[in-house]
């Protein structure tokens, strides 16, 4: 008797565990493939394997770097800045000014030392005024190269992913 009502409570659980859904019996978590990299979210509509759903999202993000030209996962390096020694740059601007100042004052019978003063503060209002300009004019520039309708890469990638998958039996947001 004792055995039977072991048999019967074991074949009553292997029926429940039967009837529940794959995900609940395993208690694993959902699967995360090559699309959850660039931000999409892939469900399988046609009831696709794990290891299925991981093949097609790995072909599909190998389908979408050909045609876009772009990869979101390579790491480029962008080459090191140039180092601008603005001091520098003021400081040889400045002097220039004060070599124009003394020779004119000199030139025309004033004090020479008083002329490069005055030289030396022209040339540097003159320079920060170039800087102001170029600093403005890339300024501009970056704005309009931000305000431009052509999409980013990263949103091409997506979109001919997204398609690759749903043309694979996939949800895809």
């Amino acid at each position: 008797m004792k055995t039977m009502v072991s048999g019967l409570v074991l074949s009553l659980m292997a029926g429940v565990a039967g009837s529940l859904p794959a995900g609940a019996q395993s208690g694993s978590p959902p699967v995360k493939g090559m699309a959850s990299t660039v931000g999409l979210y892939v469900y399988p509509k046609n009831s696709q394997s794990a290891s299925q759903q991981l093949t097609d999202e790995s072909q599909c993000y190998t389908s979408a770097k050909t045609q876009t030209g772009y990869d979101p996962n390579a790491t480029t390096t962008a080459a090191a800045p140039k180092k601008d020694d603005t001091k520098t740059k003021d400081d040889h601007d400045m002097a220039k000014g004060a070599a124009r100042g003394a020779i004119i004052s000199g030139a025309t019978g004033g004090d020479a030392a008083a002329g490069a003063r005055r030289g030396a503060i022209i040339g540097g209002i003159k320079e920060k005024r170039k800087d102001k300009q170029a600093t403005e004019q890339a300024q501009k520039q970056a704005d309009t190269a931000k305000t431009t309708t052509t999409p980013q890469p990263l949103d091409n990638f997506k979109r001919s992913m997204s398609a690759c998958l749903d043309a694979r039996g996939y949800s895809v947001k």
